[in-house]
């Protein structure tokens, strides 16, 4: 999304940003249940300076803020499959030699952090581990409550939220079962010629979400026995310079099979509201969403419970540029799809219902006049409206 410094700092809903929703989340759970359930976050070494000034401004909030950092992995050159860096220094040409290796590194970098001790101490017992991009992974006392009491009396170790999958869903990660443990498997473990049948919506039904439930004593205890098995993914870059690269990933629900009793649950969909291109941004920045106590849910007045099918073009990649093409958020409250590709702008109040599709040929624009209404419409050639 062209996101120079932390992608938590996003403005998302009326100036607040991810990190403002999650802390008014938990400030609102802590304030309900008079509880003191602390956040933490893992940071990068490249979002971590950021991050640290900007929550200073929460100090006076009912939560606890900790943050903690990942490790630092040195890019593998794809020719040579040696480091890239010349040296373990941080600064000038050697910035882009290093890399954070992906969110499965959250248990050995907590666990060395101190922090886990920290909290076992406090008398904490599980984490609830979700994306700062998932505006639906609140913390659900269902899944507490289970986890808490758990209906064979065996204590739950991780609890790995899926929901059903769908067409947009289909690069989602999917629980399977293998030698009696629960496994997490990705697109990128998927041979070529099963990819298609890893995407399947009937045959494999659901996705994980990326909200788990850890028990805390678990990690610490597989930690302590080097016991964590998490398959390496082989990510594949290209640096500005065009230099080819290796970076070897984990995925934090890979941990799943080594801990005991995991379970996968079924959630609704709503817990899953993840804002990862300015498509989804878009979404979430509509009059689709209420948003209550830090949480967004779908507004009542749309008729159906699904969310609308949004397909930006490479015009709307960067923040910037997206925020610049819309001059207000239409109303997408009975909007279906939307498609626009090409040099599009939005004017203000503008109503888009059913299927919309826009498309402006290369050099050629439109502009969307202020106040229009787009009811299963398309729109394509050139439309510009100039003050007389």
């Amino acid at each position: 999304m062209g996101c120079k410094g932390p992608k938590s700092l996003i403005g998302v809903r009326n100036e607040n940003t991810f990190l403002d929703l999650t802390v008014q989340q938990i400030e609102h759970l802590n304030k309900t249940y008079n509880t003191d359930v602390p956040l933490v976050l893992m940071n990068s070494f490249n979002t971590d300076e950021d991050t640290k000034k900007i929550l200073q401004k929460y100090n006076h909030c009912r939560v606890k803020i900790y943050t903690f950092n990942q490790s630092r992995y040195p890019r593998i050159n794809k020719e040579s499959l040696l480091p890239v860096a010349k040296d373990v220094s941080y600064s000038g040409e050697n910035t882009e030699a290093w890399y954070p290796p992906g969110h499965g590194d959250i248990y050995a970098s907590f666990y060395n952090s101190g922090l886990l001790d920290t909290l076992i101490g406090e008398g904490k017992e599980y984490i609830f581990v979700s994306n700062i991009d998932n505006l639906g992974a609140t913390v659900d006392l269902y899944i507490l409550n289970h986890l808490m009491n758990p209906p064979n009396g065996k204590p739950c170790e991780f609890v790995m939220e899926v929901t059903n999958k769908t067409r947009a869903d289909v690069k989602g990660g999917t629980l399977t079962q293998y030698e009696g443990k629960l496994r997490l498997v990705e697109i990128a473990q998927v041979p070529k010629a099963h990819v298609d049948e890893f995407k399947s919506v009937s045959k494999f039904k659901i996705f994980n979400t990326n909200n788990l439930w850890i028990s805390l004593a678990a990690v610490k205890r597989l930690q302590e026995q080097n016991a964590i098995d998490m398959e390496i993914i082989v990510n594949p870059k290209t640096l500005d310079g065009g230099l080819n690269v290796i970076q070897l990933e984990t995925a934090v629900g890979a941990a799943i099979k080594s801990f005991e009793n995991s379970l996968g649950i079924n959630v609704p969909r709503s817990r899953f509201l993840p804002v990862k291109t300015t498509s989804d941004l878009l979404l979430v920045m509509s009059n689709l969403y209420s948003l209550n106590a830090g949480s967004l849910t779908m507004s009542e007045k749309r008729e159906f419970p699904t969310v609308p099918l949004v397909k930006l073009g490479s015009s709307f990649t960067k923040v910037q540029d997206y925020l610049r093409r819309f001059e207000s958020i239409p109303d997408m409250l009975e909007l279906d799809h939307l498609t626009v590709s090409g040099d599009v702008t939005f004017g203000k109040n503008v109503s888009l219902k059913g299927t919309v599709i826009i498309i402006a040929n290369h050099g050629d624009r439109i502009d969307i006049p202020p106040g229009a209404v787009l009811e299963n419409k398309i729109v394509s050639g050139n439309l510009r409206i100039l003050d007389h």
